[in-house]
């Protein structure tokens, strides 16, 4: 049978809905719950039930109402804006929260994690013609006083810069294009990476100094 992209509520208790008809749903795919698109993931799977850990308070849901399928895992965008920020649990901006909506964090609302809005000033660490692979420093930010954020080419990218640029951009801005045989790779200052797979590692260093608390 083909997947489905809507299902329906079947149950609730606390924040675990059971959701019905959602063949083809992925454990630990994110899904939108209810009439306001609550933030849940798929924890469990039995044929076309999908079990959901909702992030939000479920009080006011109903059977019937629609689960739709977003396609993706949970994930948190890395880039330029994330040290010089506060978030919740699950990346939501708390700051951009207050300005949208006010004090408190109404149930279904929806910002993103990094201002696309906001300009930072990149400044390339590399030329055209220069091959790179993942992990590389492609450039730099000054993201705070004390803070200069590397951007990297990210994880099962690599190529020859064909286009570097300079200047003042958004995260959602290509600043870079890599080509790889023929296969042109965009890159921006943010990177969006899924919670539950471990960035990867060049090399893993040993702690050599224990940390002393005292207790």
């Amino acid at each position: 049978m083909a997947d489905q992209q809507t299902g329906k509520i079947k149950s609730i208790a606390g924040p675990l809905v059971i959701a019905k008809d959602i063949r083809g749903c992925e454990m630990y795919e994110v899904v939108r719950v209810g009439k306001e698109g609550l933030m849940g993931e798929t924890i469990k799977l039995v044929e076309d039930l999908a079990y959901v850990q909702v992030y939000e308070d479920t009080t006011g849901l109903k059977p019937g109402e629609d689960v739709v399928r977003t396609g993706a895992p949970v994930s948190v965008e890395l880039g330029p804006g994330i040290i010089t920020n506060f978030y919740d649990g699950i990346q939501r901006p708390l700051v951009g929260i207050k300005n949208q909506v006010g004090d408190y964090i109404t149930r279904g609302v929806n910002v993103p994690s990094l201002d696309p809005e906001k300009k930072w000033d990149f400044n390339p660490i590399v030329k055209k013609g220069d091959d790179l692979v993942e992990g590389d420093y492609i450039g730099e930010v000054q993201e705070s006083k004390v803070i200069l954020h590397k951007v990297m080419v990210p994880p099962g990218i690599k190529g020859k810069v064909v286009e570097i640029k300079s200047g003042s951009f958004t995260v959602n801005d290509i600043i870079a294009i890599l080509d790889e045989n023929g296969k042109k790779h965009e890159l921006m200052m943010k990177q969006k990476w899924p919670v539950r797979i471990g960035r990867p590692l060049k090399e893993k260093l040993d702690p050599e100094v224990p940390l002393l608390t005292g207790q």
